[in-house]
């Protein structure tokens, strides 16, 4: 069992707490700096960059708003999905590895805030972006836009499949 965690797990893990930890700080801080108020502001690079206090009960960057309980509820289930999906479908790459960590440590970390006050605290405010986001959210696409990269370099490119470690389906 341990052999199987260092094998599979340790990277995520240790992204996943990185993650985590960033994510409770950054909120904390923009809670106790800029909150309860939604829309206060504060500039950082004006006029590109504001730190915005926004609470987002959708998806990322604001989308699907007012439902909050079933953005919970689907975040564990796709977060579950993952997990299985990385231990016995996908390769073991390191991208999928740091991935894979930044994948669930931005879901979780948006998932204590839904638990925690029914809303994501949402701050990074970059003005022609069209919404407003926070590290969780940032882990979450990074890790997906690296994942389909290396994905589609493996299509493109067969003798990159060689070097990674095998699956284990036991």
């Amino acid at each position: 069992m341990m052999s199987e965690f260092r094998q599979y797990w340790r990277i995520p893990a240790i992204v996943f707490t990185v993650i985590v930890v960033l994510d409770r700080i950054t909120k904390w801080w923009i809670d106790t700096n800029l909150g309860p108020v939604e829309g206060t502001s504060m500039p950082v690079l004006p006029p590109w960059l504001y730190l915005t206090y926004v609470k987002n009960t959708g998806v990322a960057f604001g989308l699907f708003q007012g439902i909050p309980q079933f953005f919970t509820v689907m975040n564990i289930l796709i977060s579950l999905g993952a997990m299985y999906m990385y231990r016995y479908q996908m390769s073991h790459t390191i991208v999928t590895q740091l991935a894979m960590g930044g994948i669930l440590g931005g879901a979780i970390g948006n998932i204590i805030d839904r638990i925690r006050q029914g809303f994501v605290t949402d701050f990074v405010h970059v003005t022609w972006f069209p919404g407003i986001f926070n590290v969780a959210d940032s882990a979450i696409t990074v890790s997906i836009i690296a994942l389909v990269i290396a994905s589609l370099r493996d299509e493109l490119n067969p003798t990159t499949k060689e070097t990674e470690q095998p699956r284990d389906n036991a």
